[in-house]
C-alpha cells in the first residue's frame, strides 16, 4: 500500500507538473503558482472545516509552515524553469531533490533494505541520466539553476511534510498553503498585479492546484506509514510522467542517454517495491 500510494503521488504530480509548465510559458510562474495554490486552499479549506470537531494545532504547524516556505520556493523556481527550459530535462533535475528526504530520513532513523538501497540508487541514477544533454553547457544554464533551487525547496518540503503528516497529513497541508499563499498574496499585492489570469483559466489553474493537492496528500499518507527515505524516491520518479506527456503531447524529443534514463528510473522504482 505504501508503494502504491507513493507511487500514485509520482503519477499526478507528473502530470500536473506538465500542466503547470504549459501554464507558465503563458503567464508568470510566480502568478501560476499563487492561483494554484490559493484555489487548492479553498478546497483544502472545505474539507477542514468539514472536519473541524477533529483538528488539533498540536506537532503539525511549524512542520507545515517549514513545507509551505519551502514548497512554495520549489514551485516558483521549478514553473519558471519548466516555462523556459526543456520540460523532460528540467523535470528529472529537480526530482535529484530527492537526496535531500533520503539522507535525513536515513539520519532520523530510517533503515532501507539492501534491495531498496539498490533500487534508490538506480532511480538516482536514472534521473542524472535523464539530465545529461542540458548539463553538456549546450543550452542556457538557467533553466538549469533554477530546477537545482526546486530541488532543494522541494525535498526539504517532502520531509517536512513528513513529519507534520505524522500528526496529521490534512491539518499539515492545510497549513502549507495558509503560509505559501500568504506570501504570494503580499507579493501580488506589492506588484499590484494578479499575473493577468483570466476567468477561462481558472478552471485548468484549480485542476492543477487540485493535483499539486493530491499528490501531497497520497505522499503524505505513504511517507508517514512507512519510511520517508523509500516513499520520497517513489514519489520522485514524477519526471517521467511529465517527460511522456511531453514527448506526446507537444512532441519534445529525447535523446538515448535520456531514454536510458527513464528505463532506469522505473527499472528503480521495481526494486525499491520487491
Amino acid at each position: 500500500m505504501v508503494t502504491l500510494l507513493a507511487l500514485g503521488s509520482s503519477l499526478v504530480w507528473g502530470t500536473s507538473d506538465f500542466f503547470a509548465g504549459l501554464a507558465s510559458r503563458r503567464r508568470p510562474a510566480v502568478a501560476v503558482v499563487g492561483w494554484t495554490q490559493g484555489l487548492a486552499l479553498l478546497v483544502v479549506t472545505a474539507v477542514v472545516l468539514l472536519r473541524w470537531d477533529t483538528v488539533s494545532f498540536t506537532g503539525w504547524p511549524l512542520w507545515s509552515v517549514a513545507a509551505g516556505l519551502a514548497g512554495m520556493t520549489g514551485l516558483v523556481c521549478f514553473y519558471s524553469a519548466l516555462s523556459s527550459g526543456t520540460m523532460g530535462v528540467v523535470a528529472p533535475i529537480a526530482a535529484l531533490g530527492v537526496v535531500v528526504p533520503v539522507v535525513l530520513g536515513v539520519a532520523s532513523g530510517d533503515t532501507p533494505s539492501p534491495w531498496a538501497w539498490a533500487g534508490m540508487a538506480v532511480a538516482v541514477a536514472g534521473v542524472t541520466l535523464a539530465s545529461g544533454p542540458e548539463l553538456s553547457g549546450a543550452v542556457s544554464p538557467r533553466p538549469v539553476l533554477l530546477a537545482a533551487v526546486a530541488a532543494v525547496g522541494f525535498g526539504l518540503a517532502l520531509f517536512c511534510l513528513d513529519r507534520g503528516a505524522r500528526e496529521s497529513t490534512l491539518l499539515t497541508l492545510w497549513g502549507m498553503r495558509i503560509t505559501s499563499v500568504a506570501i504570494l498574496l503580499v507579493v501580488a499585492l506589492a506588484a499590484r498585479s494578479t499575473g493577468g489570469v483570466t476567468p477561462r483559466e481558472l478552471p485548468g489553474l484549480l485542476l492543477i492546484g487540485c493535483g499539486d493537492l493530491g499528490a501531497n496528500l497520497l505522499f503524505g499518507l505513504a511517507s508517514s506509514r512507512g519510511q520517508v527515505s523509500i516513499a520520497s524516491v517513489l514519489g520522485s520518479l514524477y519526471p517521467v510522467v511529465t517527460t511522456l506527456l511531453a514527448r506526446v503531447v507537444i512532441g519534445e524529443r529525447l535523446r538515448r542517454v535520456q531514454q536510458v534514463g527513464v528505463v532506469l528510473a522505473v527499472g528503480g522504482a521495481v526494486l525499491i517495491a520487491a
